[in-house]
């Protein structure tokens, strides 16, 4: 007899061990989803945060190389009216100096000479040597002629294409701005599932919204571990 309430005991205390076992199961399961849900929570928090702050330095630099673009246009454009300027004034004293030497008036073209600009005086002495008073085939004028250089157009272009280059630098900057911005859509989508799932009490339905929120989480932290960044 005392055997058998020897086996009895030892039967009982397995059977408790039993239950103990599967009482405790749902809540370590339920302290694995919430531990996951934790964890997910805290990736979206710090993924969010990154990307929002990824995505204003962007728009500051997008509003910097705008600036900075517009900036050269406007510079270019002085460079361009100055040009301008100078090539009329030449192109008028050119013309001057034509009608004084057509008329025989060497001292007064010798003036017009002297008042040309420094760097149009080589392009004008060269075709002043294919005197062009008495030879018909002599090019129509300075310009004309390979010595002719226009130093103001070619840094007007030359600003202007730096201008072209910085505003496409500015476009870029824009577009990893609004790819961050993309980002964290994706990621209050990744949150809006994480709160749900604490609505049910069903495991399984948890712990299935869980899965797809992490899968889903995925997306955008490749995209902002990916994304260039200031």
């Amino acid at each position: 007899m005392p055997e058998t309430g020897g086996a009895n005991i030892e039967v009982a205390h397995h059977l408790n061990e039993a239950k103990a076992h599967v009482e405790h199961e749902p809540s370590r399961r339920a302290e694995i989803l919430e531990v996951s849900e934790a964890i997910v929570l805290a990736l979206v928090a710090i993924a969010t945060a990154w990307s929002g702050y990824q995505a204003a330095r962007w728009d500051g630099q997008q509003s910097i190389f705008y600036g900075r673009a517009s900036k050269l246009r406007i510079e270019a454009q002085g460079r361009a009216a100055r040009g301008n300027q100078i090539r009329l004034y030449d192109g008028l004293t050119v013309a001057e100096w034509l009608k004084a030497e057509a008329h025989g008036d060497t001292k007064l073209a010798l003036l017009f000479e002297r008042r040309l600009f420094p760097e149009f005086r080589p392009a004008f002495e060269a075709w002043k040597a294919t005197d062009p008073i008495r030879n018909p085939n002599a090019p129509a004028g300075p310009t004309q002629m390979p010595q002719y250089k226009d130093t103001e157009a070619e840094q007007a272009a030359k600003i202007d294409q730096d201008a072209s280059e910085t505003f496409e630098e500015g476009t870029r900057a824009r577009e990893l701005a609004d790819r961050y911005v993309r980002a964290t859509v994706t990621l209050a989508t990744v949150l809006l599932l994480a709160a749900i799932s604490q609505r049910f009490k069903t495991t399984s339905i948890r712990a299935s919204l869980i899965v797809l929120a992490f899968l889903i989480l995925l997306v955008p932290l490749w995209r902002i571990l990916t994304l260039p960044r200031l």
